[in-house]
């Protein structure tokens, strides 16, 4: 009887859980077609407290910084080996991963740029083709791309009030140098009478298959990456290659003076084999 009597109340208690969650489903229901039929909000999924929870997680997730992620793998490091020093090593590499990722956005940026001012001067050639004025194409030209990057307000206000459109185009912003040829072009074209479109096509081509050599030799350049990648990798690998083997190798670096030696030379010889692989593919695409 005593069995039984348990039996009954976990089968009522799992009936009263299955009723209000079937309530509380029909409830978010509900209120997510009003939400959608009102247009009065968006439409979530989970309860409220659940998706304040993640729209709080994403909100920290887009502002803290990849470079920030280090002194937190310092601090998981220095909880589980019992030391300090992870926590300052991690905190000493914030600023080379604050310099490596403003690196990767000024290149973007300047590829960016770059595509700006080939689009821009296909654009324009199309302007001058349908028969309209240099300073009135690169205007229409000038609205419908953005290419003339920071130089857009000189330049256009040379065109059209008449001042000097190439000297304006003369644009010292990294990824903007396609802007030179086409100040070149514009100046052969209004002094010389020549064909300002011709002039354009031939630019725009020289300045694509220019991107696209970049392109190909930063896919040839791959497997470097990859072997500096590897390269950096490969410590991380090692501790967790250890600790599955029962060495406790955190220990064994941070506790001995024999480990803090091979700490400090692996460090050494690990930053100067990325510093190495990395001066090797700047090199190429340098004298590329």
């Amino acid at each position: 009887m005593t069995g039984a009597a348990e039996m009954s109340m976990g089968v009522a208690v799992a009936c009263m859980g299955a009723a209000v969650w079937l309530m509380g489903e029909r409830h978010s229901a509900a209120r997510r077609a009003r939400l959608l039929l009102a247009g009065g909000g968006a439409v979530g999924s989970g309860p409220p407290g659940w998706r304040r929870m993640t729209g709080g997680l994403r909100r920290v997730r887009g502002r803290l910084r990849p470079e920030w992620w280090a002194p937190v793998a310092g601090l998981v490091l220095a909880v589980l080996g019992g030391s300090l020093l992870p926590v300052v090593l991690g905190a000493a590499g914030v600023p080379l991963l604050r310099r490596v990722r403003l690196a990767a956005r000024a290149r973007r940026d300047r590829e960016r740029r770059a595509d700006a001012v080939i689009t821009l001067c296909g654009v324009l050639a199309g302007e001058v083709r349908a028969g309209r004025q240099p300073g009135e194409a690169l205007l229409r030209a000038a609205r419908d791309c953005d290419g003339l990057a920071d130089a857009q307000a000189t330049v256009l206000a040379a065109a059209r009030f008449g001042g000097d459109v190439p000297d304006a185009l003369a644009a010292r912003q990294p990824g903007a140098e396609g802007l030179r040829g086409l100040a070149a072009c514009w100046r052969v074209a209004v002094d010389q009478g020549a064909g300002l479109a011709a002039g354009l096509d031939r630019l725009s081509a020289a300045l694509r298959a220019e991107r696209d050599q970049r392109c190909d030799l930063r896919a040839q350049l791959a497997g470097a990456r990859a072997t500096a990648v590897m390269l950096a990798g490969l410590p991380a690998l090692g501790l967790l290659i250890g600790g599955a083997l029962g060495a406790d190798p955190l220990h064994v670096l941070l506790h001995t003076p024999a480990g803090l030696g091979c700490l400090v030379a692996g460090g050494v010889l690990e930053g100067l084999g990325v510093w190495w692989v990395l001066r090797i593919v700047q090199g190429a695409e340098a004298a590329a």
